[in-house]
């Protein structure tokens, strides 16, 4: 079975983030990047259908050579082949985003592509749906257990209130939501074999961005915290205060 899983770098999840000058991206000045986390759990499904099934992952991603380095980290975890998408601007179009890894996976073999459900950084769950509907396969979102039969995959997602089972034909996309499994950690093995590893580049056309970053800007800070007492004396004092000043009650 051959499985792609579709990555994305993204600022680590500690790092602090402001605004660039130009007010339209981040600073990454001292920012790491790693794989986006709801993708680690696709690639850790891959490997476990790998062990259970045989056959071969691909991960695939779009960027410069920053990109690379979020290769052999999935190269570290287990994944067989990695290929990078050239791209040395950032694009904030998911629809070109999905562009671009169509054009790759057409010329792929491949049963099963997997993703995470969201990046953290834009977190517009679009991607999943866009590529089903450009390379004409269904596609299984926000999974969190799945089964792989004969020549068909069987899901399993939260939905409002219980829960959802789909049944697909493969080759379909499926997306990863926390509670799929529980991501690897590098092998020390899986880390020197990812240095030396070569990265396959492709070429791939976004089209025409249909999404634009107008600004990015800080949240707007927190006013100062008021205390009003203790115990239930301070009850209503509270109560006005929110009442009078807050307006929320």
């Amino acid at each position: 079975m051959n499985i792609a899983v579709c990555i994305k770098e993204v600022p680590d999840t500690e790092a602090h983030i402001k605004p660039a000058a130009d007010q339209k991206s981040i600073d990454e000045a001292g920012i790491a990047f790693i794989i986006n986390p709801y993708d680690e759990y696709a690639v850790e499904e891959a490997l476990k259908i790998q062990e259970a099934k045989g056959g071969e992952t691909t991960a695939i991603c779009i960027g410069g050579e920053r990109a690379n380095e979020t290769l052999r980290a999935a190269l570290a975890m287990g994944i067989n082949k990695p290929v990078r998408i050239k791209s040395d601007a950032k694009i904030d179009d998911s629809l070109s985003s999905a562009k671009m890894f169509a054009e790759v996976l057409k010329d792929m073999e491949y049963d099963l592509v997997l993703m995470g459900k969201e990046t953290i950084d834009d977190g517009s769950t679009q991607l999943g749906p866009m590529l089903g509907e450009l390379l004409n396969i269904p596609c299984i979102t926000m999974v969190t257990s799945l089964e792989i039969g004969d020549g068909k995959v069987t899901a399993e997602r939260e939905i409002s209130g219980g829960k959802e089972v789909i049944e697909a034909p493969m080759p379909c996309i499926i997306t990863a939501q926390k509670g799929l499994n529980e991501p690897r950690y590098p092998s020390l093995r899986g880390k020197m074999m990812a240095k030396k590893a070569v990265i396959d580049e492709r070429d791939a056309s976004a089209g025409e961005a249909r999404v634009q970053v107008v600004s990015v800007q800080r949240p707007p800070s927190r006013g100062e915290a008021k205390v009003v007492g203790e115990g239930v004396d301070a009850v209503p004092e509270l109560v006005r205060l929110l009442k009078e000043e807050a307006k929320v009650i």
